[in-house]
C-alpha cells in the first residue's frame, strides 16, 4: 500500500449493509402491506433512491473523493431527472389539452 492510501473502519460499512438489509425489508413491505396508488410508487421510489445513495456515497467512496468528482458524477443523473419530470409534466398538460379539445 502506498503512504496516501486511507483505510476506512469496516464498521461503516457493516452500518451501511445493515441499513441497506432494513431499507430493503421496508421495500418489500410496501408490496406485503398492500399499498397502492401513487403511496406505493413513491415509498418504492424512496427507497430505491435512498439504497442507491448510500451505496454510491460509501461503497463507491464518493464521501471521501473530492467535491468537483462528486459534482462531476452526481449532477447529470440529477439534471436528468429534472428534465424527466417537466417532460412528465408536459406531458399531462398535452393530454389535457388534446381531451378538451378533441373530446374522449
Amino acid at each position: 500500500m502506498s503512504e496516501n492510501t486511507e483505510l476506512h473502519p469496516i464498521s461503516i460499512y457493516l452500518k451501511i449493509w445493515l441499513l441497506l438489509f432494513v431499507l430493503s425489508t421496508l421495500s418489500y413491505m410496501v408490496d406485503y402491506w398492500g399499498f397502492q396508488g401513487y403511496l406505493r410508487w413513491t415509498l418504492i421510489l424512496v427507497f430505491m433512491f435512498l439504497k442507491a445513495g448510500f451505496i454510491v456515497a460509501i461503497f463507491m467512496h464518493m464521501t471521501w473523493e473530492r467535491l468537483a468528482l462528486a459534482y462531476a458524477i452526481l449532477a447529470p443523473p440529477l439534471v436528468l431527472l429534472v428534465l424527466i419530470s417537466l417532460m412528465a409534466i408536459e406531458a399531462d398538460y398535452i393530454f389535457a389539452a388534446r381531451k378538451l379539445f378533441f373530446g374522449a
